[in-house]
């Protein structure tokens, strides 16, 4: 599985309604299970970014879908990082010759 890091800031629309925030949560966690991912962290942060979450997807095709319907519904909207793990950055940077 791919690992993905989840930039997410709260919309007008999300955060006028915050305290419905963790059943959305909780309905993005099954939706992404569902398209075969998991998350694997979640966060609430301060400063550029309202929630960071690290999730694992089986593709990019899955996790660009996930991004979308949450940008979608209206609540939050995401900036998606892919991650390599510690192995495979030294593999990429070993194959600079």
């Amino acid at each position: 599985m791919t690992t993905y890091i989840m930039l997410v800031n709260w919309t007008e629309q999300g955060v006028k309604n915050v305290r419905e925030s963790p059943a959305r949560l909780d309905a993005a966690k099954k939706a992404l299970s569902e398209m075969g991912g998991a998350f694997k962290a979640f966060y609430l942060t301060m400063g550029e970014c309202d929630m960071v979450a690290i999730a694992e997807a089986p593709d990019d095709a899955v996790a660009a879908r996930f991004a979308l319907e949450l940008g979608m519904a209206g609540n939050v909207r995401t900036r998606t990082l892919k991650a390599f793990p510690e192995e495979a950055y030294r593999e990429i940077i070993k194959s600079l010759g």
